[in-house]
């Protein structure tokens, strides 16, 4: 469903990726991890379109978006959601799933009309009520905790019924148990949609659990990829970002 073939970007001089090749299957959950700096953001930010790299190609569906504008690359169905939750703040939290909803129909302008359509206004509440936001509906987006903006965020995406959804470390800022209760969320919705699923993770302990393959990058180069019993075992990730527990003296 998603795939980046010799993927190259540099910033003045400096690779922020180099020659990655990746390939995410229809229907899939994966992980991207790796030391700061290694590219991960950057990767997604070149597969959305946000940068444009300077040789390789990013396949959806078998199209080669490569260079496209992001909002083209969401209509043709990839998704993502920002480290930092990127939403409508001075709308209510039903407003802004509203019009993530009417713009994927390209019903945008008819968003101010004085009575909403009924229909988006419908279809916004059944995403709010997956996502566990009913009841925050009438909430102004600003005024939801830290955990429910990024799940408001997430769910913005949603709404665009992407094939592909990216989610750029979903559960960053949040505590042990807001952590845990915000990725079974989004477990559950990659279950219940179907789609193919790509987050970017810095606790091991989720990737380990629910990811079906981990890919690992550094120095913006791809250093391995497998399933996590391989990634938790490999002795180059162990090396280069895992580490080594103390043994008892």
């Amino acid at each position: 469903m998603l795939k980046v073939e010799n993927l190259v970007k540099s910033f003045g001089g400096v690779a922020a990726t180099r020659d990655v090749t990746l390939d995410f299957p229809a229907g899939s959950l994966s992980a991207v991890i790796g030391p700061n700096g290694a590219g991960k953001t950057t990767l997604f930010n070149l597969i959305t379109g946000h940068l444009k790299p300077d040789s390789g190609r990013v396949l959806l569906d078998g199209e080669n978006i490569a260079g496209m504008m992001p909002a083209q690359i969401v209509h043709r169905g990839l998704g993502r959601a920002f480290q930092v939750a990127s939403i409508f703040p001075s709308l209510t939290v039903l407003e802004s799933m509203t019009a993530a909803v009417m713009s994927h129909r390209g019903e945008s302008a008819n968003m101010w009309r004085r009575f909403p359509i009924d229909a988006a206004q419908k279809r916004a509440m059944e995403h709010l009520d997956l996502l566990g936001l009913a009841d925050a509906g009438g909430l102004l987006s600003r005024n939801l905790s830290h955990g429910d903006q990024k799940l408001l965020d997430i769910g913005l995406a949603l709404a665009l019924e992407p094939k592909v959804l990216l989610l750029d470390e979903p559960t960053a800022g949040m505590g042990p148990e807001e952590r845990w209760a915000m990725i079974e969320k989004v477990q559950a919705l990659w279950r219940l949609g179907g789609m193919t699923l790509v987050f970017i993770e810095h606790d091991m302990d989720i990737v380990f659990k629910i990811a079906q393959t981990v890919r690992v990058l550094r120095y913006g180069a791809v250093l391995a990829e497998g399933v996590p019993d391989e990634i938790r075992a490999n002795e180059a990730v162990i090396d280069a970002y895992l580490g080594r527990e103390e043994e008892d003296a």
